[in-house]
């Protein structure tokens, strides 16, 4: 019966809750429906995009139009959309399967994503239904693609300090628009755009559905970028644009609220999306190492190679146990505001911003594992990983966008701590009693485990304490500089790599400990070695970031206090993590392939 009664999981509260297995989801967990459709999207993916990479690259925009019309023909661009706009209807985490197995088709991903996030949502939920039935059914079958246009010269991550104008004609029928976007993914293809623009001398951006035929409208020549070739991205200037009053996408001065909800949908996204291409990397990468031969041996062999191979497995593999546990904690919150009476456009965006905190962590820790998977997919290839010949190095030069994309990982750091505070000075979260308790601690005897833990008791205990060093550097700082603490973002980053890496360990955890309960302690045994690996780091990680932080403020016998108990609270066993790595690398050069 307590598993009944147990209250939802709020966002951010897996700092101060102990979760158990059975609450989370799992990647084993995917339905036959579910992966019916991932098989739909890596088949599209592998014989409709793959083959022509390398034109989409060199910008043949009819060629990217068409594949997204295909796309939008097979149901791909309405997987989440109501059956009611021509969608397929389905959940969340279903979209966030779609989406990974897209992402393994280099920057086509961008334009997919983009039209499937921040192009269509924003009608879908924030549209009148006249708007949906004219748009959205357009959108989920490709006859439409749709465009984003917030981003202005000079404005950068401040949003809301766009210029582009919106005046009401006298007699009430229309607006005109003028103003200037740049860096729109699908501008050069685009039949519809979202814009933003302040009306009159409004404090906040209010948003307009705007078609891309209307006159007034010129799409700049597509940028050159270092990666994403294939996507397009351009320019736009809207000269005295006429566009009909009913076309305003929700209320006046609310545009710069649906930027950042839909901003959160985007980053727990690009997560899904990191992890994809993660495992196409991986899978590249071990191919070349069992054929590549130096000094008469297979390079897979050597220990250097197996430590870059297990590494880009471990990170692509946390990413995915992290990820699938947040996005499944959305689907439940949306439910959740659907079953107490919200409509489910609302309740979806509540959903997301119910896990804000957990996306901003997501969209940092994962597009960074992308970062170290495609950066050693290349030094394993050589020199040959940087010929433009190989899929590596389009994977590389792809993936650096990910650090800036859906707010850059700097702002998301900050955003992740900046929202925790917010919750518990709202009253929404209690951290204060939890801060002052292991603040308490600290004079306590230590508990370093009796000896006689299983294996997850062990780990569990080592995640408590993990969250411990967390609350006592948060706390402390926020005691010592209050509402000067937004100042300090040297140390609100730290805080925000010490949380990430205790919510990436955790979802680990309980993933493997869930998986052997499904499955039996045998089938775990590389899956151990993981997660053995990982919280091993992520100790020392957290002790540098706590470390740091600490002695940023902390002065005296109080900073003395305080490094005991991180290093107290960072404790953890010796783990032989080469042989670890060596057994999660042999696996992967057995089946030539990410097996995991």
């Amino acid at each position: 019966m307590a598993e009944l009664t147990k209250k939802p999981i709020q966002g951010g509260e897996f700092l101060i809750r102990e979760v158990e297995a059975h609450e989370v989801f799992i990647p084993e967990e995917f339905n036959e429906e579910q992966l019916m459709i991932a098989q739909s999207c890596r088949d599209f993916t592998y014989n409709r995009v793959h083959p022509n990479v390398n034109a989409l690259d060199a910008h043949d925009r009819d060629l990217l139009k068409s594949l997204m019309q295909e796309a939008g023909e097979l149901g791909l661009l309405g997987v989440s959309v109501p059956e009611a706009y021509n969608g397929f209807g389905q959940s969340f985490v279903t979209s966030m399967r779609a989406t990974e197995e897209m992402s393994k088709g280099f920057s086509f991903s961008v334009a997919y994503s983009a039209h499937t996030g921040i192009g269509t949502l924003p009608i879908l939920y924030y549209g009148t239904e006249d708007q949906k039935q004219k748009y959205v059914s357009k959108l989920a079958t490709g006859e439409f693609v749709g465009a984003y246009c917030l981003t202005e010269p000079g404005a950068g991550s401040d949003a809301n300090s766009g210029k582009t104008k919106a005046v009401l004609s006298e007699d009430g029928k229309h607006y005109v628009i003028n103003g200037q976007k740049m860096w729109i993914t699908n501008g050069g293809i685009a039949d519809l755009f979202i814009v933003f623009a302040k009306i009159d001398d409004d404090k906040n951006l209010s948003a307009f559905i705007i078609e891309a035929d209307k006159e007034g409208i010129t799409v700049n020549a597509e940028e050159e970028k270092m990666g994403i070739k294939g996507s397009s991205t351009t320019q736009i200037f809207f000269n005295n644009v006429k566009v009909p009053a009913e076309n305003l996408l929700g209320e006046r001065n609310g545009g710069f609220k649906i930027a950042l909800y839909v901003l959160n949908i985007g980053r727990i996204k690009l997560a899904g999306g990191a992890i994809g291409a993660c495992k196409a990397v991986i899978d590249y990468t071990v191919n070349y190492a069992n054929e590549r031969k130096q000094f008469k041996t297979l390079i897979s062999s050597f220990g250097a190679i197996k430590y870059k191979l297990a590494q880009q497995a471990l990170l692509t593999y946390a990413t995915e146990s992290a990820t699938y546990r947040a996005s499944q904690n959305i689907e439940d919150a949306i439910k959740g505001y659907i079953a107490e009476g919200m409509a489910e456009g609302p309740a979806y965006l509540e959903g997301i911003k119910e896990f804000a905190i957990e996306a901003a962590m997501m969209k940092v820790f994962a597009s960074e594992s992308l970062d170290y998977v495609v950066d050693e997919g290349v030094q394993i290839h050589g020199g040959m990983g940087y010929s433009a010949e190989t899929k590596v190095e389009k994977a590389y030069r792809d993936a650096r966008i990910n650090r800036i994309f859906e707010g850059t990982n700097e702002i998301n750091r900050l955003l992740s701590v900046e929202m925790l505070l917010r919750k518990a000075f709202s009253g929404q979260l209690n951290l204060l009693k939890p801060a002052k308790a292991v603040a308490d601690e600290l004079l306590d005897i230590p508990d370093f485990g009796s000896g006689a833990e299983g294996y997850y008791e062990e780990k569990h205990r080592y995640i408590k304490n993990f969250k411990k060093a967390i609350l006592l550097v948060s706390g402390a700082a926020l005691q010592k500089f209050q509402a000067k603490l937004d100042e300090k973002q040297e140390l609100i980053m730290n805080a925000a790599d010490m949380l990430i890496q205790a919510y990436v360990a955790e979802s680990m955890v309980l993933r493997v400990q869930k998986l052997e309960s499904m499955k039996g302690a045998d089938a775990v045994k590389l899956y151990k070695d993981m997660v053995d690996i990982f919280v091993y780091d992520a100790a020392s990680k957290i002790f540098k970031n706590g470390t740091d932080g600490v002695n940023s403020f902390a002065e005296g016998d109080e900073q003395v206090a305080m490094l005991m108990g991180l290093k107290r609270f960072t404790k953890v066993a010796p783990v032989n993590v080469m042989e670890a790595r060596r057994r999660i690398a042999d696996k992967i050069i057995e089946e030539n392939k990410y097996p995991f």
